[in-house]
């Protein structure tokens, strides 16, 4: 199972969906193509409003500085996931600090 965990600062983005085999997981491809856009974005708007360490098992976002467009991005990227949570349940969990 994916598991997202996001604070105000930080998101934290482990394990593998297991809806199919590596390579193969829908699941897992959606998650990634919604995560690394994300990024991708925010990096093209600020460079220094993000930083983030990828290991071959999670990926950890921090957010350096708080703005209106960093923070709709990163708004976006869980409703995404919430969205996508909604559809593969078993695959993927998003917990959110409030």
């Amino acid at each position: 199972m994916i598991r997202v965990d996001v604070s105000k600062k930080h998101i934290k983005i482990s394990g593998h969906a297991m809806f199919d085999d590596y390579g193969k997981d829908i699941v897992c491809a959606a998650a990634s193509s919604i995560v690394i856009t994300s990024i991708n974005g925010i990096l093209r708007l600020d460079e220094k409003a993000i930083s983030y360490k990828l290991t071959k098992d999670e990926l950890s976002i921090d957010v350096l500085k708080e703005n209106r467009e960093t923070n709709l991005l990163i708004l976006n990227m869980v409703s995404l996931l919430k969205d996508l949570e909604k559809q593969y349940g078993k695959n993927i969990k998003v917990n959110e600090e409030v």
